[in-house]
């Protein structure tokens, strides 16, 4: 799966039947910023236009706007999990941050 990406935002896209046209939306924020196209050509042009007017209005406004995901999210495990994890990380010679990154790239590529 590929994303589409204008200036740090990722777009989730789905297709309506019922529309006849591809519908997407911002991910990982908490403003609705919506768009739609006919085309995948159409469908990204309408998403960098969406993203753009969302930060024009946001600095007319003087407001901040929602920046998608910081890199960094905190994850509870059963501490045997959190050992185990550890110890993998360190047969690889990767830290354990690196060794969870890599892990969920993967996962996510499928």
């Amino acid at each position: 799966m590929s994303t589409m990406m204008h200036k740090g935002f990722a777009a989730r896209v789905e297709y309506s039947e019922e529309d006849g046209c591809f519908v997407g939306h911002v991910a990982g924020i908490r403003d609705v910023i919506g768009f739609h196209g006919e085309t995948v050509a159409k469908l990204r042009k309408a998403f960098r236009e969406a993203v753009d007017d969302y930060l024009a209005t946001c600095e007319k406004l003087g407001q901040e706007p929602n920046r998608p995901y910081s890199g960094q999210f905190r994850l509870r495990l059963a501490p045997e999990l959190h050992a185990r994890a550890a110890m993998v990380a360190e047969s690889q010679g990767k830290s354990l941050n690196t060794w969870a990154a890599d892990v969920i790239e993967n996962a996510a590529r499928r």
